[in-house]
This record gives structure tokens, sequence and C-alpha cells, in this order.
């Protein structure tokens, strides 16, 4: 069970890198949504998602289906959009107390 313990501890690792990722990526969300505060643009936007998606389908070297891949990136998106309409809104720059 040692070499169990072994992957899941790089699993873990990753998980942290992950998160630290993510959340980099989320303030640049939120730097996008104050920018498109000031300059009255939507939150929304159905080209850019799309661009994003195509991309990383054409990036994904696998395992990851690319099925898989674009629910993953769906769902990042999907927050991204949350807060960067929250940004938008001059709520502030942190949702982590409305889970």
């Amino acid at each position: 069970m040692k070499e169990i313990a072994e992957w899941r501890a790089k699993i873990d690792a990753v998980d942290t890198e992950l998160l630290e990722l993510l959340n980099r990526r989320a303030g640049y969300t939120v730097a996008i949504g104050h920018i498109k505060r000031a300059h009255a643009m939507p939150i929304y936007d159905p080209q850019r998602e799309k661009q994003i998606l195509q991309a990383l389908a054409e990036k994904n070297p696998g395992p990851l289906s690319e099925s898989a891949i674009q629910r993953l990136f769906e769902r990042i998106i999907d927050e991204s959009r949350l807060l960067e309409k929250h940004a938008s809104l001059g709520l502030g720059d942190d949702m982590s107390s409305n889970s």
C-alpha cells in the first residue's frame, strides 16, 4: 500500500498546484471584471468562451478526453464568469464567503 500512498501524495501536490493556478486565474478574472465595468462591457462573451474551449481541445495531449476537458473548463469558466460579474458590479474581489 506504500505505492498507493506515494501516488496519492503526488495527486495531493498537483491538487495544491491546481488550487494556486485557479486562484491566480480568478485574480485575472477580477481584473477583467473591473475593466468591463469601467467600459460598460457585457460579462458574457460567448465567442471568447468558444475560443478558450477550442484552444484547449487542440492543446490537450490526453489522457483526458476532449469532452472531459470541455466539461472541466466549462465549470471553471462558469465560476470565473460569476466572479467577473461580482467584480463588475463593484461588490468586491472576493467571493469566498459566498459558498
